[in-house]
């Protein structure tokens, strides 16, 4: 059995082929973060990737070009204008072939791919295994710092991507909409010590941990990929929406239901860090359901 969209996933091996490809654009979306008493604090991945990286890969940069600054919320999804500015230098063209990685955690491939998938670009695709994965078959890697000539892609949005934090409200009452909290289940009952401000999760929110949905660096095969989601009820429903701390790993549930065929997915971007500040906003303790 292979993914519904297996285009949306490449592997090692394959980019080891066309490196030097003018038409291949591959970055480092890298961001490290910290655990805190509420959330998580935010470190660039730049020197990460300035010390090692694929040769050719540029830095993709999610704390600053590809957030919205000015919001009291990390990485807030930016205007068009500004993704579109952010993704023209970087390198992209319209017809450049994307592949995004990360030297930490797959969420942040899955955000940038997120991004740029919500900013119409259909030649992107997520390296499977990441970084670890690539140095895992005795490849070459690169130093410093590397960029691409500014590109010219021309932003259209997929709206549908997102949502915001009234469509999540109107959705709880949704029975054929399935909001989806990729967070441990330790947070999303409110057990864990971590929270966002407030424990527990959206009411009527189910909890699929994104880890479920890996191996190691690496996305399940298809066939228990879509066991996994098929068991939770994502296939099925009208819509998904999913969420998490800040709309990262969020994107990794997201991310598995498109691969898998499932095409009404969207991504709650302001997620825990947004809903909790609203205390009329409905949330829930308790045990996860059995």
């Amino acid at each position: 059995m292979s993914y519904t969209n297996p285009q949306m996933l490449i592997e090692p091996e394959e980019i080891a082929l066309r490196l030097g490809d003018e038409h291949l654009r591959i970055y480092d979306a890298t961001v490290h973060l910290t655990r805190a008493e509420k959330g998580y604090q935010i470190e660039s991945g730049i020197e990460a990737y300035r010390a090692a990286h694929i040769p050719g890969a540029a830095f993709m940069d999610q704390v600053r070009t590809l957030s919205d600054t000015n919001s009291n919320l990390d990485f807030t999804l930016p205007d068009a204008d500004s993704l579109q500015s952010a993704f023209r230098a970087s390198g992209v063209n319209d017809d450049s072939e994307v592949v995004v990685y990360s030297t930490g955690h797959t969420m942040w491939a899955t955000r940038a791919w997120w991004l740029l998938h919500y900013a119409g670009h259909s030649r992107v695709a997520v390296l499977n295994g990441g970084f670890s994965g690539w140095q895992a078959g005795g490849r070459p890697v690169g130093e410093g710092d590397e960029r691409y000539p500014v590109g010219n892609f021309s932003v259209q949005t997929v709206e549908s991507r997102f949502v915001n934090q009234d469509q999540v409200l109107a959705a709880i009452d949704e029975p054929r909409s399935c909001t989806v909290n990729a967070l441990h289940p330790g947070v999303y009952t409110g057990e864990a010590e971590m929270s966002y401000g407030r424990k527990g999760h959206i009411s009527g929110s189910i909890n699929l941990f994104y880890e479920d949905l890996l191996e190691g660096d690496r996305f399940k095969g298809a066939a228990e990929l879509s066991e996994v989601l098929q068991a939770n009820g994502l296939l099925e429903a009208d819509q998904v929406i999913a969420y998490c701390g800040g709309g990262i790993s969020a994107t990794i549930d997201a991310f598995a239901c498109l691969l898998c065929g499932k095409e009404q997915v969207a991504v709650y971007d302001g997620s825990m860090s947004q809903w909790v500040r609203d205390e009329s906003l409905p949330m829930t303790l308790g045990e996860l359901p059995g």
